[in-house]
């Protein structure tokens, strides 16, 4: 399987080797439509035993329920699996289903020392743990100074409560400030084929110049780069996808139609549309981790093995202008 390292902070020696797929667990708390905890368990320890061991969570999926989920696994499986939460965006704990709008909790950023001591107790409490491995602060804050939220994040590596930080939605100039506060380890930004902001906002050249492992998330468009989605409509009541702009707007059909393009050339090569997705998004760098999510063992094993699959360069040449024309 290959892997990706983890910067080395400069007072650890412990620098753990982590699958360049992980997975994303927000879908399991009914972020992304109905799920159920029973087949969500069975799918973590699925998760395990593939080697698919770099979980990701946050406090406010579910309002707190998707946390309180992997504790049933960690549990029994802690030492196996390389944790990353994060913290940021207000949320009331009674919403344990997932049923709230990002636009709504985006108002509630904070970054404040005390929140932060506070979100990561929480945290702790909840997924019945004694330490995060990465430590993510969800979204740029207005309340307060990015070192000062990274020197509060820096007393709890310390502390050992957190192992590692990480910076979620950060500007390109936010993560300069914060990694000479203390290093950073990994920046959390979307990327996809369809969504490829992070090459023409200096993220991904500032990640690379400062050796930051980036984390994809969305690897997969949310669901439109699989090549099965087909329109909004097929969405439930209460998805999340149903208030994002790209599923509501005229770059819907640009994007289905970039999804059967990606399809063709997939059955061409014998992999899936999936597959061929995730594999473009990891040959664009090689110290990136891609987090997609599923609530399907058969899912989650297909994701998996894309790492095994290696674009030639003449497939990447004609996949990057179908990408940039999408994305124009």
């Amino acid at each position: 399987m290959e892997a990706v390292s983890v910067v080395q902070l400069d007072n650890s020696n412990i620098k753990p080797a982590i699958p360049r797929i992980g997975l994303g667990t927000s879908g399991l708390s009914s972020v992304y439509g109905t799920s159920k905890d029973e087949k969500s368990i069975k799918l973590l320890n699925r998760a395990i035993d593939l080697g698919c061991t770099l979980w990701d969570t946050a406090d406010i999926y579910g309002g707190g329920h998707n946390e309180k989920l992997l504790s049933q696994v960690l549990q029994t499986r802690r030492s196996e699996v390389f944790l990353c939460s994060k913290f940021g965006i207000g949320f009331r704990p009674h919403e344990s289903k997932g049923r709230f709008d990002y636009s709504r909790c985006l108002d509630n950023r904070n970054g404040r020392p005390g929140y932060i001591r506070k979100a990561v107790k929480d945290s702790l409490e909840r997924l019945g743990v004694d330490y995060i491995d990465l430590y993510y602060h969800h979204c740029m804050a207005s309340d307060v100074a990015i070192e000062e939220t990274i020197e509060a994040m820096a007393k709890l590596v310390k502390e050992g409560k957190i192992r590692y930080i990480g910076l979620s939605n950060y500007t390109a100039e936010a993560i300069r400030r914060a990694h000479k506060v203390h290093p950073i380890t990994a920046v959390q930004v979307e990327y996809s084929a369809c969504s490829t902001q992070i090459e023409y906002n200096e993220v991904l050249y500032t990640c690379r110049k400062l050796n930051i492992t980036v984390v994809a998330y969305a690897p997969l468009g949310r669901g439109i780069m699989t090549g099965k989605f087909r329109s909004i409509n097929d969405l439930e009541e209460g998805d999340l996808r149903r208030t994002i702009p790209r599923f509501a707007t005229d770059y819907l059909p640009r994007n289905l139609e970039l999804a059967q393009e990606f399809k063709t050339i997939a059955e061409k090569r014998g992999c899936t549309t999936s597959q061929l997705a995730l594999a473009w998004v990891l040959a664009q760098e090689a110290n990136l981790i891609v987090i997609p999510g599923t609530r399907k063992i058969k899912h989650l094993e297909e994701n998996f093995a894309a790492a095994n699959i290696t674009l030639t360069e003449e497939e990447l040449g004609k996949l990057r202008l179908l990408v940039d024309d999408a994305n124009i």
